[in-house]
């Protein structure tokens, strides 16, 4: 729809509002509040018996500071009452944040005040959809920079190293007795840098989950995990799991695997807990650590996790108790049909 320079479409707050802007409207709100107390102070005051001196005598002056308290006390109460809503949007300025979508505030039909709320509560909703716009972009970006360095290390760096294996038990088998010990060392630490690339390559791109589902790259993650940190996983995987997109089911992955992560390096624990469980309309993923826990520090890796959860439309939550462990809880709403 085309829209004309200087014109605001039909049913937009700024139209709803007319030709008034808000600072405009919260003048006249006030102006006619005050007008409303003086309005009825001087018709009190005109219908009463009581009349003022001049000059003003003292026996005059307890009615006239009980007539001003009676007025300005109305005043603050219409004021404090009409302007309340402002109180509420004031905190939710303070307090909101992208990553945590849904906080609004609920409308009060309180005139201008409640098209002002209404016009921020929409512009959240533009902030929102625009993140997640430039999220998904930045995400797939990402994934594509990933699989494209997977292939690298696997088809020409593990090629190589492969090749290189092959050269060196041919130089063994050939080689003088006094020299097969030190080759044999340099074989092993080559056969064990090829293992290091192919895991790098593993965890850049995961095929299992291409290949074999979602339960069984979970499965995998978590044996990666035990092999590299020596902490063993329990395991509870649902089997099988509603229809989940591929986008969803990657998203699952990547949080699963930056939460291990994050237990490799902060958590010290001795135990972990992966579950992957069906719900009513929903999927929930926990991880949960028995380490030392304490204050979470929001670095790159929760606002990532946090930033893929807001990408489908999950609720990430993570609960941290000082020498009680972590756990990360990601619950995924299932539409039935999804895939």
């Amino acid at each position: 729809m085309t829209v004309l320079a200087g014109k605001h479409p039909q049913g937009s707050p700024r139209a709803r509002r007319g030709a008034r802007s808000p600072a405009s409207a919260l003048f006249w709100r006030l102006f006619l509040i005050n007008g409303l107390v003086f309005a009825a102070g001087l018709t009190v005051l005109a219908l009463s018996p009581a009349t003022v001196s001049s000059p003003v005598l003292l026996t005059e002056l307890p009615i006239l500071a009980v007539g001003l308290a009676v007025m300005l006390g109305a005043n603050a109460v219409l004021l404090r009452t009409s302007l309340a809503p402002l109180g509420a949007l004031t905190a939710l300025m303070e307090r909101v944040d992208l990553l945590h979508s849904r906080d609004r505030i609920a409308h009060s039909g309180n005139g201008d005040l409640g098209t002002l709320i209404a016009t921020f509560n929409a512009m959240l909703d533009r902030l929102e959809a625009e993140r997640s716009a430039s999220t998904a972009h930045a995400l797939a970006a990402q994934e594509g920079e990933r699989q494209r360095i997977a292939r690298e290390l696997h088809d020409e760096i593990g090629q190589s190293l492969t090749v290189v294996l092959l050269g060196l038990k041919r130089a063994t088998d050939r080689a003088p007795q006094e020299l097969r010990e030190d080759l044999h060392t340099v074989t092993e630490t080559v056969r064990a840098s090829l293992d290091e690339v192919r895991q790098v390559a593993r965890r850049l791109r995961p095929g299992v989950l291409e290949d074999l589902g979602l339960i069984a790259a979970m499965n995998a993650l978590a044996s990666d995990f035990s092999h590299v940190s020596g902490v063993p996983v329990t395991r509870v995987l649902d089997s099988p799991l509603p229809e989940l997109s591929g986008e969803t089911e990657l998203v699952i992955y990547r949080i699963a695997q930056e939460g291990l992560t994050n237990i490799t390096r902060h958590a010290h624990a001795c135990q972990v807990e992966l579950s992957l469980r069906a719900r009513e309309e929903a999927v929930e993923l926990s991880i949960a650590d028995d380490g030392t826990g304490g204050p979470i520090r929001e670095g790159a890796g929760i606002r990532g996790m946090r930033e893929r959860a807001l990408l489908i439309g999950a609720r990430l939550d993570i609960d941290s108790m000082p020498s009680a462990g972590t756990q990360v809880r990601l619950k995924v709403p299932v539409a039935h049909g999804e895939k």
